[in-house]
């Protein structure tokens, strides 16, 4: 049988400098400093910060998104993630806030650059020993949670097409 992550996690090693982690914990731990530097980089951001929304508009979706990565992270090696939930809702909220499919693109870049940002701030307590796969986990899922988000603004464009029915001309006899 197969050791899981979350079982690794819990035999942290702890010395007088600190606990070593996972990233998994190291996101757990740093969440709401994590969602407040990707909220100033999108408010860097002129076509971002361009849609008019409030703090929960804005990062609403985020702890949901990530906590879909920190389950992907402590899934046991070789188990198939599974699609999130979190990011087809974000996808269909994003497309009725007006954003654009470069719009949701860059959001989630920002994510992951904020992501990778929070991980160097706490090298001295990562476990070296999963960091790299565990980088490319991360990677790999706010990528899917992008799939999801972008099938969702096409399932609503195709379904706004399909509803527009073409102009009809009066017929003069």
């Amino acid at each position: 049988m197969s050791e899981s992550k979350s079982s690794t996690a819990a035999a942290r090693k702890t010395s007088r400098a600190g606990s070593i982690e996972s990233v998994a914990d190291i996101i757990e731990r740093e969440l709401r400093p994590l969602i407040a530097n990707w909220l100033d980089r999108v408010e860097g951001e002129p076509d971002l910060a361009r849609i008019p929304l409030n703090y929960e508009e804005r990062t609403g979706h985020l702890p949901d998104l990530l906590h879909d990565v920190i389950a992907r992270l402590r899934l046991d090696a070789g188990a198939k993630a599974p699609i999130s939930q979190a990011a087809a809702d974000h996808g269909d909220l994003r497309r009725k806030q007006g954003y654009t499919v470069a719009m949701a693109v860059e959001e989630s870049r920002l994510l992951q650059v904020s992501i990778f940002s929070m991980l160097h701030k706490n090298v001295k307590n990562l476990e070296f020993s999963t960091l790299l796969p565990d980088v490319v986990t991360i990677a790999d899922e706010v990528d899917a949670q992008l799939k999801e988000q972008m099938l969702r603004f096409m399932a609503a464009d195709a379904a706004a097409q399909k509803n527009e029915t073409p102009p009809t001309h009066a017929r003069i006899d």
